[in-house]
């Protein structure tokens, strides 16, 4: 799940369910699979806006990894090299969100925003994973109504009716199986990660460091717990839960739980005084966002330029979806998120102009939203029954009234073959104890409970950095100099806290306690 637009980003759509661990013959067929990749040709970047000294090549690997010696497909590989090669300790794997995430900017990008420890310490290093961007690309050719961040959610009917979001989910899941081609049966998490490994040897790396964020923390945990001897210093940033149940499905609802948790953040934004106030009081701006959705799904506003073209209630929970990634630290600063959510909203009460909607193109949003389907829906079975879906929603829609079912409903999964090539890997405790989970205490798409139990999976592999804030992303993203100490202090000294360890969101003090205290 990462940021959209902040939107394309967060297009994750996140879903998926089944269980068990990595079967013997994934790990007969990595035996298989040859392990000498050439060495990468680095050259110039194509694009603009980018650290001049990044480089990038092409790495080529198996479309199936159960067939090493068959088709090959090509990866988008960056680096940055370490800024002072006398203090260089390896490489640093900036693993993308998503899925169907992009990383190849992520050196240039996220490498500005790291301490020059760590820039001294690493080559930066990212990749845009199969399928995605400068990757070989997929595309299931999707109409430009369902290319909506509202379609590929499933958003229910203001009457709580999934029956639009079963219609969505087959056409969706019909386009893809006649358009997605091999490739996109290919996608996996489990495929990354051997992805991943074929990188490292790539690099002439024994081992790697890793920076995972958002999808990229269950990403960099299936790596971890694959191939655990190449891993060095390991740091999951937003973290998924990783039960092998549901996966992406489990992902998805979590949605209902983050929204409730970080509302209150905007809501105490938007009752204080000031050109952005909706409402006097927290509670207030709360009934005013759930009336005005009720009020938008009765009655539509035109909205030119959006997708939908219009303002439904929907959109606007949509909207307050992707308005809750950002930290609400910045909330005050000109032109935040926080603001724009604002701005829309007092505009539609009002029954003045809606503000211009941010657009992205469709050629973006169909490889986005390909990718991102494809490796949820290759992970894991959904349940094809569909009365429980429509139980789950209207049980939903009580308990959780900002996302109105939208989290627990049927996606394209649903409909998906049943191909799985791998079945989904078991994150344990077996491994070397070389892991830092960094989490915000209140996260819209990976909240702090679904963080937890991918630290109890890990047991003693890991410690936890819970730093008290709100917003999705944590490491150089949030502002709270404690949290990103402990991960700065991880990466180039090796040195991790003791204990779960959780930080206020004033000052640098950290308040240490075991876990499920914090």
């Amino acid at each position: 799940m990462r940021i959209v637009n902040a939107k394309a980003a967060a297009l994750a759509l996140a879903l998926a369910a089944t269980t068990g661990s990595l079967l013997a013959s994934t790990a007969a067929a990595d035996a298989a699979a040859p392990r000498s990749p050439t060495p990468l040709n680095w050259g110039v970047c194509e694009g603009t806006g980018l650290d001049p000294r990044q480089e990038c090549a092409t790495l080529k690997v198996p479309m199936d990894y159960h067939d090493p010696g068959g088709d090959q497909i090509s990866l988008a590989v960056s680096r940055i090299s370490s800024a002072k090669p006398g203090a260089r300790r390896g490489a640093l794997l900036l693993i993308p969100g998503g899925p169907g995430g992009s990383g190849l900017s992520r050196p240039s990008t996220l490498g500005a925003k790291l301490p020059q420890t760590v820039r001294d310490a690493y080559d930066l290093v990212s990749f845009d994973p199969r399928g995605v961007g400068r990757s070989t690309p997929v595309s299931c050719g999707l109409a430009h109504e369902d290319l909506a961040l509202t379609r590929s959610r499933p958003w229910p009917a203001p009457d709580g009716s999934i029956a639009d979001n079963v219609a969505t989910g087959r056409r969706m899941a019909d386009a893809c199986g006649r358009n997605g081609g091999p490739v996109l049966k290919s996608l996996s998490t489990v495929s990354e990660a051997r992805d991943i490994d074929r990188i490292r040897q790539a690099l002439g790396e024994e081992k790697l460091s890793a920076w995972g964020t958002s999808y990229g923390t269950y990403a960099g945990a299936v790596y971890a717990q694959m191939f655990p001897e190449h891993t060095d210093r390991w740091v999951l940033d937003s973290n998924d839960d990783p039960d092998p149940t549901r996966v992406g499905r489990g992902w998805l609802a979590n949605f209902a739980v983050g929204v409730e948790d970080t509302f209150p953040a905007f809501a105490a934004y938007a009752s204080r005084p000031g050109d952005h106030q909706l409402a006097d009081t927290p509670d207030g701006v709360r009934r005013l966002f759930l009336d005005l959705a009720a009020r938008l799904d009765a009655h539509p506003i035109p909205w030119e330029g959006a997708n939908p073209p219009e303002l439904n209630g929907n959109v606007l929970r949509q909207q307050l979806l992707d308005t809750l990634y950002a930290p609400s630290r910045y909330a005050d600063l000109p032109g935040s998120r926080y603001a724009a959510l604002a701005e829309l909203i007092r505009a539609a009460r009002d029954g003045a102009d809606l503000p211009a909607p941010a657009a992205l193109p469709d050629e973006a949003m169909q490889n986005t939203m390909a990718s991102g389907t494809a490796t949820l829906c290759n992970d894991v079975s959904w349940p094809k029954s569909l009365p429980p879906y429509a139980r789950e929603v209207a049980a939903s829609r009580t308990s959780h009234p900002l996302t109105a079912g939208m989290p627990v409903s049927v996606m394209p999964c649903a409909f998906w073959p049943d191909e799985l090539r791998d079945k989904p890997v078991r994150i344990t405790s077996d491994g070397p104890s070389n892991v830092l989970l960094v989490q915000n205490r209140r996260d819209p798409a990976t909240p702090y409970s679904g963080a937890l139990k991918l630290r109890r999976a890990f047991g003693e592999r890991a410690r936890m950095v819970t730093a008290d804030e709100t917003g999705h992303g944590a490491y150089v993203v949030n502002g709270n100099a404690c949290s990103d100490g402990y991960v700065t202090d991880f990466l180039v000294g090796g040195e991790r806290p003791e204990r779960d360890t959780f930080c206020a969101a004033e000052g640098d003090r950290p308040a240490v306690g075991s876990l499920g205290q914090q």
